[in-house]
């Protein structure tokens, strides 16, 4: 976790987005306390705006204040997992069907290429690297639809979506399954199957939501 300044935002802000993108990253565990003084160590900073970036986690849900404990990193809650999925299932959804009709040829071999890079590091021990690509292959999903709104719409999301990815792929059988995922995407797109490529990433989203939903219970995050 290293912090980032910024000639354009106040040394607070800067901090908050730090701590609030270890969160979202899983670099800060659930359940992971959050001692000010460490904090301001590790960063280099004071603990002004630490604590002040404490308050503002604590509204977005991100950090939770435990009484005799102080602060910690809030557990993952079921119903954020399922509302997050919601959303994105549908934007996916949408974003297929846009993709379906207005993908080019060079966007189509771009997916392809894409699908191949993530199973290239499918068994890699680097989980941001593994995330990324995933990230990277419906991407190129996303600016095949041609849709400026709905490409905010799924950015505004991505950093919600990140705390559950990692989880997901955090199981190496898991990314195995997500690979052919993929090419099963790849395959009906390629044939501008509309209701085939809503189903194929309602899918894809389902396994994603019953497989973080089970690790996230065993584990005693949820």
């Amino acid at each position: 976790m290293d912090i980032k300044e910024s000639e354009y935002l106040p040394l607070r802000d800067v901090v908050f987005l730090t701590l609030r993108k270890a969160i979202l990253r899983g670099e800060l565990a659930p359940g992971e306390r959050l001692m000010e003084l460490q904090l301001a160590e590790r960063l280099g900073v004071s603990r002004t705006p630490i604590r002040e970036a404490m308050r503002k986690l604590e509204l977005e849900g991100l950090v939770v204040m435990v009484p005799r404990k102080g602060a910690e990193v809030a557990k993952i809650s079921e119903r954020s997992l399922k509302e997050v999925l919601e959303v994105r299932r549908a934007l996916e959804e949408l974003a297929v069907e846009l993709a379906c009709e207005r993908m080019t040829e060079e966007e189509f071999e771009e997916l392809k290429k894409a699908c191949i890079a993530f199973e290239h590091v499918s068994n890699s021990n680097d989980l941001i690297d593994v995330a990324q690509k995933d990230e990277e292959f419906h991407d190129v999903i996303y600016k095949a639809t041609n849709n400026s709104k709905l490409i905010l719409l799924i950015n505004n999301l991505r950093e919600q979506m990140y705390r559950y990815r990692l989880e997901y792929i955090k199981d190496k059988e898991k990314r195995q399954e997500l690979v052919e995922e993929h090419k099963h995407i790849v395959n009906v797109l390629s044939q501008k199957n509309v209701e085939e490529a809503k189903i194929a990433v309602k899918e894809h989203i389902d396994n994603q939501e019953m497989t973080v939903t089970k690790n996230l219970k065993e584990h005693d995050l949820l």
